[in-house]
C-alpha cells in the first residue's frame, strides 16, 4: 500500500492540470495521484493520463463532494490529499500539510488568507462560517470552506456516507471530525489565481446553498446549541406578549398560545436532532 494518495477532483480542468500535475509529480513521485473527472466536456481525462494521473471519472457531473467520495474509494494511501485542480493550490505546500499532521493531527487543512479568496463578498460569508462554526465546536476554526486539506484515509472514509455530493464536504468533513474528537489543524496557505475556466460556483443557488450550511453546521455538531437559543426567543416574545395583553386587555390571546407552542415544537425538534447525531456519530467497534 503506498503511504500518500493525492486527490484532484476536475470538472473542465485541463488547463490547471498542466500546470498542477507535473509540479506534484516532481515532489512526490511515489505518491497516488489521482484526478476524478466530473464530467468533463472538455479534455481533462486525456491530460490527466497523459500527465501520469489515475483517472476515475463519471459519465455526467455529479458535484464535487461526489467526486472527492469517488476518489476517496479508489485511493489506496494511508494519508490523503485533497486539493483543487485548477492551479490554485501548489505542491510545495502539500509539506506542510503533511508535517503537521505527523505532530498527531488527523485533519491539517491549508487556510486561505483574504488574497485567497474569490471575491470580497465570498470572503465576509466565509468569516461569518469560521466564526459560527468555531462558537459551535468550542475551537478555533480559520478556514471551514477550503478544500486544501489532508486526512487520515481510515478516520476519513469513517464519514464518506455523511458527504453531500455538493460544494459543502469540506464543512461536512471538519465538523465530523470535531464531533468525533479527532484533532483538527490549520496551516497558513497562500492561494494562486485559478487558470481555465472560472469558478463553478453559482451565485445565486450556490448563494442559497451557503445559507444552508449555517443550519449544516449546527445540525451536525450540536443541534440543540442551535434550536434551544430558538425555542427560548419564541417562548421569551411569547411571555413578553402575554404580559403585554393581560395588562392592556386581561386576556391570553391565540397569539401567546401560538408562540409557546412553537418554543416547545423547537425545543422537541432540537431534542430528536440531537439524538439522531448522537447515534449518527456513534463509531461501531
Amino acid at each position: 500500500m503506498c503511504e500518500l494518495s493525492i486527490i484532484l477532483p476536475a470538472k473542465n480542468e485541463a488547463e490547471g492540470l498542466k500546470r498542477t500535475l507535473p509540479g506534484l509529480r516532481a515532489a512526490y513521485p511515489d505518491a497516488e495521484i489521482i484526478v476524478v473527472n466530473d464530467g468533463s466536456t472538455d479534455a481533462t481525462a486525456e491530460i490527466a493520463a497523459g500527465l501520469g494521473a489515475t483517472v476515475v471519472g463519471s459519465p455526467y457531473s455529479m458535484g464535487n463532494g461526489a467526486a472527492i467520495k469517488r476518489g476517496t474509494r479508489a485511493a489506496h494511501g494511508a494519508v490523503l490529499v485533497f486539493m483543487d485542480a485548477d492551479g490554485q493550490h501548489s505542491a510545495e505546500h502539500i509539506g506542510q500539510l503533511l508535517a503537521k499532521l505527523d505532530e498527531g493531527y488527523d485533519m491539517v487543512v491549508g487556510a486561505r488568507d483574504g488574497s485567497g479568496q474569490a471575491n470580497f463578498h465570498r470572503g465576509l460569508a466565509n468569516a461569518f462560517y469560521n466564526r459560527l462554526a468555531s462558537h459551535m465546536t468550542g475551537h478555533r476554526i480559520d478556514d471551514l470552506t477550503s478544500g486544501f486539506r489532508a486526512v487520515r484515509a481510515d478516520k476519513f472514509r469513517e464519514f464518506l456516507h455523511l458527504l453531500p455530493n455538493g460544494f459543502s464536504y469540506p464543512t461536512t468533513s471538519t465538523m465530523a471530525f470535531f464531533r468525533s474528537a479527532y484533532p483538527v489543524a490549520y496551516v497558513p496557505i497562500p492561494v494562486a489565481k485559478r487558470v481555465g475556466n472560472g469558478s463553478h460556483i453559482r451565485p445565486l443557488k450556490d448563494g442559497i446553498r451557503f445559507l444552508l450550511i449555517i443550519f449544516k453546521i449546527a445540525t451536525l455538531y450540536s443541534p440543540m446549541k442551535l434550536f434551544a437559543p430558538i425555542a427560548a426567543a419564541f417562548f421569551f416574545t411569547g411571555f413578553g406578549y402575554y404580559g403585554y395583553t393581560f395588562a392592556t386587555m386581561h386576556r391570553f390571546t391565540n397569539m401567546s398560545t401560538l408562540l409557546f407552542s412553537a418554543a416547545v415544537i423547537i425545543f422537541l425538534i432540537g431534542l430528536i436532532s440531537e439524538q439522531i447525531t448522537n447515534l449518527m456519530y456513534r463509531i461501531e467497534s
